[in-house]
This record gives structure tokens, sequence and C-alpha cells, in this order.
């Protein structure tokens, strides 16, 4: 089931209401997610096309079971500095395939938005 379109706006009044209803309950849970609101919504600030992909960790975790599975084939690092190599090499593998491959998200879109929000907010009110 796909989430509702949100804002920052009604984020913002989702946790107040949330806050609220559970600052006595459950005061440092509460200062955690008032903490976390401002980095856990970044992401609704970008065009809609971006936050599509960008909601989820799909990459990082991707990313993650790509390193696991090299690692496992080796099993025992001999020292610390060829556990870095196997990360390295395994991270300008993904950078090739990335900048050279199938693109997940093209920047262009993005730029262009970036340039309507820097003249929007440089026009005097």
């Amino acid at each position: 089931m796909d989430a509702p379109d949100l804002d920052t706006d009604t984020a913002r009044f989702l946790l107040d209401q949330v806050l609220s209803e559970y600052a006595d309950k459950a005061p440092k849970a509460m200062q955690v997610l008032e903490d976390g609101f401002d980095d856990a919504t970044a992401v609704l600030s970008l065009p809609e096309r971006y936050r599509q992909r960008l909601r989820t960790t799909n990459g990082v975790e991707r990313l993650n079971e790509e390193i696991r599975r090299r690692e496992r084939v080796i099993r025992i690092f001999p020292n610390r500095t060829s556990a870095m190599r196997l990360l390295g090499a395994l991270l300008m593998e993904m950078d090739e395939k990335w900048t050279t491959g199938h693109r997940y998200l093209t920047m262009d879109d993005y730029w262009a938005w970036r340039r309507t929000q820097t003249q929007i907010t440089r026009q005097p009110a």
C-alpha cells in the first residue's frame, strides 16, 4: 500500500499530534522522534520523482548485502588492511556501475528543480 503524498507542513502537524498524545507516556521516545524529525522528513523537500527512490534504504541495504556476499567467500581476513582493500574495490566497482551503467537517478531534473528553488527564494517578497 502506497503512503499518501505528504509535505513537510502535514508531517509537522502529524508529529505535533503524536507528541501531544504520547508526551506523558513516553517522553524519551517523543524527544527522539522530535530530534530526528528534520532528518526523517528531509526527502519531502525533494521533487516527487526523487522521493520515490530515496524514501527507502534499499540502495544501502543492497550495498551491504553485496559486501556480506563477498565477505562470505573470503571468510577470514588476514588483517584489517585486506578487509579495507576488499571494501575499497567493491565501492570502486559500484561507483563505476552507478556512473556508467543504468541510472537509478538522473540528476538533470534535480539540478533544474534546484535552480527554480533558488530563484524562488531570491525573489523579493
